[in-house]
Order: C-alpha cells, then structure tokens, then sequence
C-alpha cells in the first residue's frame, strides 16, 4: 500500500488539474462578464489538453498519468493494473476531481460549475451520446497506448500526442455532448454544481470505448522492441 500513495496523490492532482481548468476555460467567460468572446471551442479544447499534457509530463513518471477512469479501466481489461490497484486509482481520481469542482463551488457559484459540466445538446439523443463519447474515448486511450506504452514510440512524444487527442476530442464533439472522455471530469463538477442530465452517458461511452482501445492495442497493435 505504501508503494501507492505517491501514485495515487499523482492521480489526485492530475485529475484536480483537469477539472480545475476545464470548468474554468468553458466558463471563464461569464466568470469575468465579457461575453465577446475570450473562450472559444478552440480555446476550450486546447486548455484542457495543454492541461492533460502538462500533467502527464510532470506526473506520469509518478503514476503513469491516467487521470481518467476510462484508462485505468483500459489498464485493468489488458491485465496491466490489478483490480484492487486500479480502483484505488479510479477513487484517487474521483476524489480530486470533485475536490476541484467544490473549490470552484466555493470561489464561484453553483451555476458557474453546473454550466462548466458537460451536457448533451437538444439534437443529440443519449444512444448518440454513447457513440460519440466512445468513439473519441477510443481514440484517446488509442494513442495513449501508443505512445505511453508501445515500446517502439519515443516515449517524450506521449504528453503532447495525448494532450493533443484531448483538445481535438473537445474541439469536435464539445458543441454535441461537451466532449469529456473522462467520467472523472464530469462527475468532479457535477457534484457540487448539481448537474447530473444524463450522467450514466459518459460513463458507459469512455469506458467501453477505452477498453475497447486498450485491447485493440495491447493484443493486435502493439509489438516490443525486439
């Protein structure tokens, strides 16, 4: 257990990190009452990655820089992580991402952190929601797997390669489900800012479709370095 505790704080702070920023760059906006436009999808997309990136370079020696719920459960499906280690991971980065949501809460308002919580748009019914959350959850835990792990990557290219998947993920679902590929990071705010619409979505999406990575990766793609 000892031998975890550094591990597990890393994972506290990353997953802090994430939420902190995320709630914040969505809703920095009416925060300091300027609606012309300091957050855009783009720059929304490329604080949280720059986010993810910067985390993984300074924690992922530490932890292996999951920060998300969906790459542990990844490492548990290929048999990386036992059971037991990587749940304690999962509570480590609950806990810090709720810790981030209720500083907010205590700094802002309820509304503040309610409304930086991803949500689906009218058009998107939850099945699609599923998909979507899935299919850019895949792509993560994909070049995470990549990068991070594959013995024939340069492993310096994975904070950035992984940072980077994050901000295109926000970029291009963010308007249709708000793009969290991280269970993690949605129920870090939805907790203190009471927004739980359709919470099981994302979930259920960033976990299938980081498994389902995991084990394309570890059993068809990746080789080692002979």
């Amino acid at each position: 257990m000892n031998t975890l505790i550094k591990p597990l704080i890393a994972e506290f702070i990353g997953t802090f990190a994430l939420v902190f920023i995320a709630v914040l760059s969505t809703q920095g906006v009416n925060v300091a009452q300027a609606p012309n436009g300091l957050a855009t999808l783009a720059s929304t997309g490329l604080a949280q990655g720059l986010t993810i990136a910067v985390m993984v370079a300074a924690l992922g020696a530490i932890s292996g820089g999951h920060f998300n719920p969906a790459v542990t459960s990844a490492f548990m499906a290929t048999g990386r992580m036992t059971p037991i280690t990587g749940l304690l991971y999962i509570t480590a980065q609950t806990v810090g991402a709720t810790a981030a949501g209720w500083l907010l809460l205590g700094l802002f308002t309820k509304q503040t952190v309610g409304a930086g919580t991803p949500f689906l748009a009218p058009q998107v019914s939850p099945t699609t929601g599923i998909i979507l959350e899935a299919i850019c959850t895949f792509f993560l835990v994909l070049v995470f797997f990549g990068t991070a792990l594959d013995e024939r990557s340069p492993k310096s290219l994975a904070p950035l390669a992984i940072g980077f998947t994050v901000a295109l993920g926000v970029m291009s679902i963010g308007p249709l489900t708000g793009a969290a590929l991280n269970p993690a990071r949605v129920f870090g705010s939805a907790l203190p800012g009471g927004m739980w619409a359709n919470h099981i979505i994302y979930w259920v999406g960033p976990i299938v479709g980081g498994v389902l990575a995991g084990l394309v990766q570890n059993f068809v793609l990746m080789e080692k370095k002979d």
